[in-house]
């Protein structure tokens, strides 16, 4: 079977430092990959080319099959692929309707289009049932970002990615510095990713959201997936030994000595 997404021998360097060596990594329709490893393990730049913010020097991305060369993150998008940062980039000022449009306002039909009035109205009523379809309980209309715990704006960025997406979202430490019902909440929006059937890749230090959200788990380690298997075959030490490199003995006595 294709891959939906699909990285294929990639390779990065910056300088004289090896970012990516040889990276072979893909993702399904309706699957949440989980992306871990350790800090500086290739993770972030593997995610960067995935969104098209930055190319690779040798290898191949491939999209339903079509080998393809991004030039920008804007191209990536047009094409389906969404990517949420650990900066969400929602405007606090804004209403959670207002953001979920923004830079993809819809305007008032006829003379007043070419005016540019935007159909409030309508944005309103489109959010409010895209969020609610993806099980976002956040009233958009007049209520601003800043207003919202920060579990709801990370919910709402979430869902403005799985709004436009139509193939793959890429989410970059998405439960970070939330609580434990907060990160809940997202954790429930990324199901709601997957039961639409979208392409989901979790990059998260958090390791017990990754196995509880995740369907297969890769694992970075200085530039090279060390680990690639369904999430059900790791536990959390394991895991952690396979982000590490350390085996049993070495992350016990380790332990011992903490």
């Amino acid at each position: 079977m294709t891959a939906l997404y699909e990285a294929r021998s990639v390779s990065k360097r910056y300088g004289s430092v090896v970012a990516l060596r040889d990276v072979n990594f893909q993702v399904n329709r309706g699957e949440v990959v989980g992306l871990v490893g350790d800090n500086g393990a290739g993770k972030s730049t593997l995610v960067k080319i995935l969104s098209g913010a930055h190319p690779p020097d040798s290898g191949q991305i491939f999209l339903e099959g079509k080998r393809q060369t991004w030039h920008s993150p804007r191209e990536a998008i047009e094409a389906g692929v969404e990517t949420l940062y650990q900066d969400s980039s929602l405007a606090p000022d804004l209403s959670v309707s207002a953001n979920l449009f923004l830079g993809r306002e819809k305007l008032k039909p006829g003379i007043l289009k070419l005016m540019g009035f935007l159909a409030s109205k309508q944005m309103d009523a489109v959010a409010q049932a895209e969020l609610e379809s993806i099980g976002i309980a956040v009233p958009p209309s007049g209520r601003t970002v800043f207003e919202l715990s920060g579990g709801q704006r990370q919910a709402v960025a979430i869902g403005r990615a799985v709004s436009w997406a139509s193939q793959v979202i890429l989410l970059d430490e998405p439960t970070n510095h939330l609580g434990a019902r907060q990160s809940a909440e997202v954790l429930a929006v990324i199901r709601q990713a997957r039961h639409r059937g979208l392409a989901v890749v979790l990059i998260s230090h958090t390791l017990p959201h990754v196995l509880e959200v995740t369907d297969r788990i890769v694992v970075l380690r200085l530039g090279r997936v060390v680990a690639d298997a369904p999430s059900t075959t790791f536990t959390g030490d394991s895991l952690v030994r396979a982000i590490t490199g350390l085996n049993q003995s070495q992350t016990s006595d380790q332990g011992g000595q903490s």
